[in-house]
């Protein structure tokens, strides 16, 4: 049983999801990225060469309350 307590109402037993990322390239799932956001050529976000972990996600069945983790990291080339 999952005992995490929503830091909103304090429920219990929040339910397992995902941030799906749809985009062009998109690999399904969204990442976090460390370090500053700096843009490139057209606005594009650069991400070669930066740490990345995959976002899960657990919603709050009471208030709808998202509680976002980035524990897994990815050993992806960007």
């Amino acid at each position: 049983m999952n005992t995490m307590r929503c830091t909103q109402c304090g429920q219990i037993g929040l339910e397992q999801g995902f941030v799906s990322d749809s985009g062009s390239g998109a690999r399904g799932y969204a990442r976090w990225f460390g370090g500053l956001l700096e843009r490139g050529a057209m606005g594009i976000a650069r991400t070669r060469g930066l740490p990345q972990w995959q976002v899960d996600a657990f919603r709050c069945p009471n208030c709808a309350h998202l509680e976002l983790f980035a524990v897994q990291p990815l050993n992806l080339r960007a």
